[in-house]
């Protein structure tokens, strides 16, 4: 495969490619350094058209030598159809060390940089070669995000951002996530803010409960599906007592109705007095409640649990690993239930001793969720309607064991009323710069707690 690299001298910019076998590997990155003479270059990093003058990469090479920063990306033009589309980038912070943090095409960097990368690094890496470089490059010093829309680039993975964010848990890019799981382990551990075990235990015999176990559904306006989702969990055949707390957000539907014409004194209908509550908002007035069990285990408004089984095997986990949490698997489906791609998201790539580490790489843990009571009414959840459970997920593993179920508990759906399904690049962006700024101050925690 081609690699492209851009080498500015005063006046124009210089193309060069070059063939290799993986363009993200370290061996990309050594051919690359022995071609580089220039003192700054820059780096394709998507297959796709790449259009720009030379002016306004020299005009931005400028703009870096003035900050003094080793790596820099930008906003750029987005071709679609003809037309272009404005694609603002994010600044870059501690916790945007995801592998899928979005530097645009092109990225500009100090050809010292790279030189100094290979003498440090010691992996040989076939996908990760560029996203540890980044890392590296963070390191040194904070990256340098142009403001300028320097260039214009035509995208050919136009799908839904729906679709793009189960590609960590694919099975087909296994052997490519490994190495970004290494490469941020690595990161984690040269800033020090990697986390190992032994975590803690927990005593479930500390605080008494009158019901084992609470299911938690927060709802707002989903008059048609929340009585599959109320269903499924009165279904439930369990040894213990439960009950439902199904916190309802003022919705102006028929929600409300739907809810009170259902006959089952399992079921604890709240409506908060509060009209400010996100979703995590909900989950606090949830596990609050003086009648909520031992453990609370989520259930989304809109899906349903694929068996009658899955609230024993959730307590059944917590009882047998002794953990503060515990996450199962969940079979993707549309409004039919019908199962569609990409199928099972079973979140396979986290690992006992290093999930909590990984976790800070990829924007979620997987679902269902279940929490101790207890620890999560100490933790609390943030009063957000997106990223509250990662948060609270991301600060029980960096103390405590995280059990996890590797076969479907839960139907989750797909369809038009998702938050996620077809999101805005704005709505894409303000997305990313909260879970960042979550991870961020994830990592500060963990440096304090390591020192």
């Amino acid at each position: 495969m081609n690699v492209t690299l851009y080498l500015p001298t005063k006046t124009k910019i210089r193309k060069v490619e070059f063939e290799t076998g993986t363009p993200e590997s370290t061996t990309a990155l050594k051919q690359m350094n022995m071609l580089i003479s220039t003192e700054y270059f820059l780096l394709k990093t998507k297959p796709g058209e790449l259009l720009f003058e030379d002016q306004s990469i020299l005009t931005w090479l400028d703009e870096v030598k003035k900050s003094t920063e080793i790596y820099s990306y930008s906003n750029y033009n987005q071709v679609s159809n003809a037309q272009a589309s404005p694609v603002p980038t994010i600044d870059y912070s501690a916790g945007s060390l995801r592998d899928d943090f979005n530097f645009g095409a092109l990225v500009l960097l100090k050809t010292s940089a790279l030189t100094e990368y290979l003498k440090w690094e010691s992996q040989e890496y076939k996908y990760a070669g560029w996203y540890a470089l980044s890392l590296f490059a963070s390191r040194q010093k904070q990256l340098h995000h142009s403001n300028k829309f320097n260039y214009s680039y035509t995208e050919l993975d136009v799908r839904k951002s729906g679709e793009k964010q189960f590609d960590y848990v694919n099975p087909r890019n296994r052997a490519r996530q490994l190495e970004m799981e290494k490469a941020a382990t690595i990161h984690l551990e040269a800033i020090g803010a990697k986390v190992s075990p032994p975590f803690k235990q927990v005593d479930f015999d500390e605080t008494s409960f009158q019901f084992e176990a609470s299911v938690i559904i927060p709802v707002l306006n989903r008059e048609l599906t929340i009585t599959d989702a109320i269903q499924s969990v009165l279904k439930q055949q369990t040894n213990f007592a439960f009950n439902l707390i199904i916190v309802n957000n003022h919705s102006t539907d028929d929600t409300t109705k739907i809810i009170n014409e259902i006959n089952d004194d399992r079921i604890i209908h709240v409506i908060p007095e509060a009209t400010n509550l996100g979703i995590g908002g909900c989950w606090n007035e949830a596990v609050n409640h003086p009648k909520c069990g031992r453990f609370a285990v989520q259930l989304d408004s809109d899906d349903l649990y694929s068996d009658e089984s899955t609230l024993q095997r959730i307590v059944d986990k917590f009882h047998k690993k002794k953990c503060a949490m515990v996450i199962g698997s969940y079979q993707m489906v549309n409004v039919n239930l019908e199962e569609i791609p990409p199928g099972i998201i079973d979140h396979r790539e986290w690992t006992d001793d290093n999930g909590p580490n990984n976790a800070l790489r990829i924007n979620g843990m997987g679902a269902p969720r279940a929490f101790y009571t207890p620890i999560i009414r100490e933790i609390g959840f943030p009063n957000v309607s997106y990223g509250e459970d990662y948060a609270v997920a991301l600060a029980i593993s960096r103390s405590y064991k995280i059990g996890r179920i590797y076969e479907p508990l839960y139907l989750c759906r797909r369809w038009n009323q998702n938050t996620d399904a077809n999101l805005s690049i704005e709505k894409t962006n303000a997305h990313n710069k909260y879970k960042d700024s979550i991870r961020t101050e994830e990592i500060a925690i963990r440096k304090e707690l390591n020192k």
